[in-house]
């Protein structure tokens, strides 16, 4: 699964620390999500839409995202 977590979590100035406040999880979930090393619930990956204002599809995708500017 590919994700957009961290492009934007850095787009709006928040730190892995505070998404993972937000979100209820421990901020080094938040990076193993960023790095693809863990797949999030369905339950989660919602909430991280929810919590970026988000369509889902938006934020992950089973196909890897185009580059941006391509």
């Amino acid at each position: 699964m590919h994700n957009r977590i961290a492009l934007l979590r850095t787009e709006r100035g928040v730190s892995r620390r505070q998404l993972a406040e937000a979100l209820g999880v421990h901020y080094q979930t938040v990076g193993y999500l960023e790095r693809g090393e863990y797949n999030p619930s369905l339950h989660l990956a919602l909430r991280i839409a929810r919590y970026f204002e988000v369509p889902v599809e938006v934020v992950f995708s089973t196909e890897p995202f185009p580059r941006i500017g391509s």
